[in-house]
């Protein structure tokens, strides 16, 4: 994330004219109908273009100088847990309102810009302003462990103000991001609208893990289900199933449950998942058991160590 200042060369004490200045000069250099085919330089124009539209409009510059919005324009105040909006910075990301850059392109190339002889340079005969597509907006969605995992729908509020329904596919990642083709600030001259990247934040689970497409859960058994083994009942994302517990079970224990993992290959294929087992005793004294215990170790001594 560049710092909106330094992309324009002013510094954070600059007036409202010294921006516009600074901007003017900046569009002058690298504006596509200068400088043809140069990606670099297209780039380079829009990250002046997007910090232009940040500063040059006063209301949106004292919110960035007051930690209400990053350079990106979103607000700074944390997502709620499991939200299903996310946002952008105030006022019009989708134009120029308070920082018009055409009027300043009008300024620098003439009202015309597509005619020989009153443009920027003295460029002559009939040219079209070259199109551009218009910067990406970044947004930010909170998911829960089990909507990451199994897929789910989440609406969020765009900073053009529409409200969209965003398909989360079945096992998406923390800092997977998105893209929403076409939903970013509009393009110039006719170009296409950047895209919405939207980027995934999954909370973590008190009982899940996740490693790779594996998930991972400790489950604890009594000490005759241990000694015994048979069947237990284990938690999975979907919900619950029956898993064979080995007779002389010990903590440290890792089951596998094929195909309860994480979905992959656009929903084709699962991971596995593992439960690692741990032996837990009564928590209350039980006299019986200790001296069944100390009967039972008398005659049947073993190394654990």
């Amino acid at each position: 994330m560049q710092d909106p200042y330094k992309t324009l060369g002013v510094a954070k004490t600059a007036t409202q004219d010294e921006i516009k200045k600074a901007y003017r000069k900046l569009a002058r250099e690298l504006h596509p109908d200068v400088n043809p085919g140069d990606a670099k330089i297209e780039e380079r124009f829009k990250k002046v273009s997007s910090a232009y539209h940040l500063l040059g409009d006063a209301e949106r510059r004292k919110k960035f100088d007051n930690g209400e919005i990053d350079a990106d324009g979103r607000e700074t105040s944390p997502f709620a847990r499991g939200g299903g909006h996310a946002h952008a910075g105030g006022g019009d990301p989708f134009g120029f309102s308070g920082a018009n850059a055409e009027d300043i392109f009008d300024e620098i190339f003439g009202k015309g810009r597509a005619r020989g002889g009153g443009g920027f340079g003295g460029f002559g005969g009939e040219r079209k302003p070259r199109k551009v597509k218009g910067p990406n907006i970044s947004y930010e969605l909170s998911l829960d462990f089990a909507e990451a995992i199994l897929g789910t729908t989440k609406r969020i509020n765009l900073a053009s103000g529409k409200s969209l329904e965003v398909r989360i596919p079945p096992g998406s990642e923390n800092e997977q991001t998105l893209r929403l083709k076409g939903q970013g600030m509009a393009g110039m001259n006719g170009g296409e609208a950047g895209d919405a990247l939207i980027k995934l934040h999954v909370h973590p689970d008190k009982t899940f893990r996740r490693e790779g497409n594996d998930i991972h859960c400790d489950l604890s058994i009594s000490l005759s289900e241990a000694i015994l083994g048979g069947s237990i009942e284990v938690p999975i994302v979907d919900g619950k199933v029956n898993m064979k517990l080995p007779a002389n079970a010990n903590s440290g224990t890792k089951l596998r449950l094929r195909g309860k993992g994480a979905p992959y290959d656009r929903g084709n294929k699962r991971g596995d998942q593992y439960v690692h087992l741990t032996v837990k005793l009564p928590e209350e004294r039980d006299d019986e058991l200790i001296e069944f215990i100390k009967d039972w170790s008398e005659k049947h001594p073993y190394k654990t160590r």
